[in-house]
């Protein structure tokens, strides 16, 4: 029978069992290799209350701390939410990973005069 992916959709090559992890969303019970990771990092405070919380603080150069969070999601969780999308069969057998995009470095690009 054909196969949809060299991996088989996991990354246990040589374990013969691991661990399992719950989904973030559903809390279904997924193989660890298996789930979907997403790190998240997010600052504890939202943007509109960041301002105020600055003006009322008695420190000047206090940095707020940040919320580190990886999540985990099963597959489909992670499809119905976008995390991931399906792909064609010849995109499949692309293995780079998706381009990362970081704020700060796109900001000091694009400055013109500088």
């Amino acid at each position: 029978m054909p196969f949809k992916r060299r991996n088989g959709g996991r990354n246990k090559h040589g374990r013969g069992h691991v661990k399992y992890v719950r989904c973030t969303n559903c809390s279904k019970a997924c193989p660890k290799d298996k789930a979907i990771r997403k790190f998240v990092i997010r600052n504890i405070v939202e943007a509109a209350a960041v301002r105020d919380i600055s003006e009322a603080s008695v420190y000047t150069s206090y940095t707020l701390p940040k919320l580190y969070a990886k999540l985990y999601y099963c597959v489909s969780c992670a499809i119905h939410s976008k995390v991931v999308r399906n792909r064609s069969r010849e995109d499949r057998k692309d293995r780079t990973p998706p381009q990362r995009f970081s704020f700060n470095r796109a900001q000091q690009g694009n400055r013109p005069g500088q």
